[in-house]
C-alpha cells in the first residue's frame, strides 16, 4: 500500500489528490490518501480517502495530535511507502524512517524562506523557526528514502541523488474549455482569480484595480477560493472595487473549468517576496491550459514564460494602476487577447503538462519498490 498523507491540505488539493495520488492509484500496491479534515472517509477515483479527524488546539495541536493520530494509523497499516506533504510532519517522517519505513517528503514550497513571511508568527520567532526548519529538512534529506520537490529551485537544497522535481503542471483535459464555453468574442468583461486568497497573492491590488477601471467597461472579478486570514475578506469588502466582485467561495474542478470558459483573462499577481519569484505558479499554467491570456507579476522567471510564449501581460504586482491598465488593454484588444490565450494553450500542450511530470513520479516509485 502507498499512502499519501496530509494533515494541512484539503482532500481536494490538486497536487496531492488529482495529480500524484490519482497517478499512483494504478500501481499494483494500491494507493490511499490520508487527510485530517473531519469530512469522513470516501471512495475516490480508484483509491480510498481515510480521514483522521480534525485535531483540536489550532496549529500547534494540529501538528502534535495530527502526527500522533497519523502514527497510530500508519503503524497498523504498515504501508510500503509513506509519501507526506506537510513540513509539520517531518518529525513523524524522521521517526518512521528510523523505524524502517520508506518515507518520501513532498516539498511544495521553500519552507525556510516562506516562514520569514508568515503573518501569524511573531517577528522575533520567524528567523529561529526558519533555521530549525532548515535543520529538519537537512536531516530529512539524509534519512528519507526520497525527496519530491515542486520546483527546481527547491530541489537545490536537497541531495541530488535522491531528489526528483515533479512540477505542478496542469492535466490537459482537466481545465480545457468545455464544449459549452462561451466563444471568446462574446464573453462578458470578466476576469478570474482561483486559489488561496491572501494579501501576498495580490488580492488587495486586484480589488483596487477594479475600482480604477472606467465604469464604461463594466468589468468584474470572478473570485473563487478561501480567504486567509478570514478577516481579510472584511477588509476587501470595504474597498470600492468589491462592488465589481463576484465572490464564489471554494469551487470544485468542474466548476473551475466552467468559470474559466466564461472569462477574458486570469490573474496571478503575487508579491515579490521570498518564494514567489522562483516559483512556477500553478494558477498561471491552469489559466493557460484553459486558453486564457494571463496578467502576471513581472518576475524574470515568469517573464521568460509569458513573454517567451506571448501569452499575456506582465505588471508590477504592487501597482493597482498597472493591473488596471493591463485589464483595460485586454478588453480593448479582444482579438489579440484571444490569440494570447491560444498561444498559452499551445505552450502548455508542448512544454508544461502533467503527462511529462507523472512519468518522473512513476519512475521514482518503480526504483523504490523494485
Amino acid at each position: 500500500m502507498i499512502v499519501h498523507l496530509t494533515t494541512v491540505h484539503r482532500r481536494n488539493d490538486t497536487r496531492i489528490r488529482f495529480r500524484e495520488t490519482a497517478t499512483l492509484a494504478g500501481r499494483k500496491e494500491g494507493c490511499r490518501l490520508v487527510v485530517a479534515d473531519g469530512l469522513g472517509g470516501e471512495r475516490a477515483e480508484h483509491f480510498d480517502i481515510h480521514d483522521l479527524g480534525v485535531p483540536k488546539g489550532g496549529r500547534i495541536g494540529r501538528a502534535a495530535f495530527g502526527s500522533l493520530r497519523a502514527l497510530r494509523y500508519l503503524w497498523k497499516l504498515k504501508p510500503e511507502v509513506l509519501h507526506f506533504h506537510d513540513p509539520e510532519l517531518i518529525p513523524l517522517g524522521l521517526l518512521l524512517s528510523v523505524l524502517g519505513f520508506r518515507v518520501i517528503y513532498d516539498v511544495h514550497e521553500d519552507v525556510p524562506r516562506q516562514i520569514l513571511d508568515k503573518y501569524w508568527l511573531p517577528l522575533p520567532v520567524r528567523q529561529p523557526m526558519s533555521w530549525l526548519m532548515s535543520a529538519l529538512e537537512w536531516l530529512g534529506g539524509r534519512l528519507f528514502a526520497a525527496i519530491v520537490t515542486a520546483t527546481p529551485t527547491i530541489a537545490e537544497r536537497f541531495p541530488g541523488s535522491k531528489t526528483v522535481v515533479v512540477q505542478n503542471f496542469p492535466i490537459l483535459s482537466e481545465l480545457s474549455v468545455p464544449q459549452a464555453a462561451v466563444p471568446y468574442s462574446k464573453r462578458p468583461p470578466h476576469f478570474a482569480y482561483i486559489g488561496s486568497i491572501t494579501r501576498v497573492r495580490g488580492i488587495e491590488e486586484i480589488i483596487h484595480a477594479l475600482g480604477l477601471l472606467r465604469a464604461g467597461y463594466d468589468a468584474r472579478l470572478r473570485l473563487a477560493g478561501d480567504f486567509a486570514p478570514r478577516e481579510l475578506q472584511q477588509e476587501m469588502q470595504a474597498l470600492p472595487g468589491w462592488h465589481h466582485t463576484d465572490y464564489l467561495k471554494w469551487i470544485n474542478r468542474e466548476q473551475a473549468a466552467s468559470l474559466l470558459g466564461s472569462v477574458r483573462a486570469g490573474l496571478v499577481v503575487l508579491y515579490p517576496i521570498k518564494n514567489y519569484p522562483d516559483a512556477y505558479p500553478v494558477k498561471m499554467f491552469e489559466y493557460m491550459s484553459a486558453g486564457l491570456p494571463v496578467i502576471a507579476s513581472d518576475f524574470p522567471l515568469w517573464r521568460s514564460i509569458v513573454e517567451g510564449n506571448a501569452c499575456g501581460l506582465l505588471v508590477d504586482p504592487l501597482d493597482p494602476k498597472a493591473i488596471a491598465r493591463a485589464m483595460q488593454w485586454l478588453l480593448e484588444h479582444p482579438q489579440e487577447a484571444e490569440a494570447m490565450g491560444r498561444r498559452g494553450r499551445e505552450a502548455v500542450e508542448q512544454r508544461y503538462t502533467w503527462e511529462s511530470e507523472k512519468k518522473k513520479l512513476l519512475n521514482l516509485y518503480s526504483e523504490l519498490l523494485q
